[in-house]
């Protein structure tokens, strides 16, 4: 990859500022945990799987912070940096996968010195970083099957390396595609209202020589009518037991206007981001995000002063609607419910 997401450097946390994409490509430090919490918040660092390795290197620099003489004490100051962390964005289940995957390894090393349990956490942050690049390789390897010869492949919101430690699921699938020699190109929706297609998406897209069209929202249903987008990817920020997906907002838009042209809309994801305590996705947390998002674009009003707004950052596509759910562990298809066990079942 031309960038880096993220990174354990020095003892500190390094992350590309995701706001300032693409004009500028700026790098920012992190030496504590609520100051990596404010750079979730702020997205900074945005994506689900970015989250949860992002949280994770925050629980270790808390870590580092917390003074304690006793494996009880330093237990209980590491369970509030967690739940600060855990507070920054509600609908990513791979934010609580990794702060959990954090505190199981603090609790399962209380045998060693606290000095040796910070680094002991250090050394697991880095590892879901690590372990999540390969993932999502493994994700690109499996997804990149499904995608034709020829094929223009309409993505929404941004599911690249910028939402991931690198490489990325939705577009980790276009990547790996384009990689065998497939000759493609992607529609890029701009996603309102942060437009994570249009400066996040494009940008990578055009860093790596792969063809990409940008297009407004309101555009995918023309172009699919048209017959001009032979399949959708996209990623996931929490996936039911169902297989109902939460994602950015306006992906069941577009997986409606799939199922109407009958294009397959495909979902890419790890296994870190299924979710099978949720029944369905009428039981996943929907954050709403402040109104400002939508009233202002790059600080200048575009709607009427003290108009009502609604913000849902995310919404759920059915199961129905998804042709397969594309995991580092192969392609599930049919029926998500039986399936999907198999892919965390020990």
């Amino acid at each position: 990859m031309s960038f880096r997401t993220i990174e354990w450097r020095d003892d500190k946390v390094i992350m590309i500022d995701q706001t300032r994409l693409p004009g500028e490509e700026v790098y920012c430090e992190y030496g504590d945990y609520k100051s990596v919490a404010e750079a979730i918040r702020g997205m900074i660092i945005r994506g689900a799987p970015a989250i949860g390795v992002a949280a994770a290197m925050g629980v270790a620099l808390g870590a580092r912070e917390i003074i304690a003489d006793t494996h009880e004490s330093f237990l209980r100051q590491l369970d509030n940096v967690c739940d600060v962390l855990a507070r920054t964005r509600p609908t990513a289940v791979n934010l609580f996968w990794a702060i959990e995957r954090m505190k199981r390894v603090a609790a399962q090393n209380q045998d060693k010195s606290l000095d040796e349990v910070r680094e002991v956490l250090k050394a697991e942050a880095i590892r879901i970083e690590e372990e999540d690049l390969e993932l999502c390789k493994a994700i690109g390897r499996h997804g990149a099957a499904l995608i034709p010869e020829g094929a223009t492949v309409l993505t929404h919101c941004n599911a690249g390396g910028l939402a991931t430690a690198g490489y990325g699921t939705a577009l980790g699938v276009i990547r790996a595609a384009h990689e065998a020699g497939k000759n493609i190109q992607v529609f890029a929706d701009e996603t309102r209202p942060w437009l994570q297609g249009a400066r996040l998406t494009a940008w990578e897209l055009m860093k790596d020589g792969i063809p990409v069209t940008l297009i407004a929202d309101n555009m995918a249903g023309f172009f699919m009518n048209r017959g001009e987008i032979t399949c959708c990817v996209v990623g996931a920020d929490r996936i039911a037991a169902n297989g109902d997906t939460a994602n950015k907002i306006g992906t069941y838009s577009v997986a409606v206007l799939a199922r109407e042209n009958n294009i397959p809309f495909y979902v890419a994801a790890p296994t870190s981001t299924l979710d099978l305590s949720l029944e369905n996705g009428d039981q996943i947390p929907i954050e709403e995000r402040h109104a400002r998002e939508v009233t202002h674009l790059q600080g200048l009003p575009v709607a009427p002063e003290g108009i009502a707004v609604r913000n849902p950052a995310f919404d759920v596509t059915p199961a129905r609607y998804i042709a397969g759910i594309i995991t580092e562990k192969g392609v599930i298809t049919g029926d998500y419910t039986a399936k999907l066990k198999t892919l965390v079942t020990p």
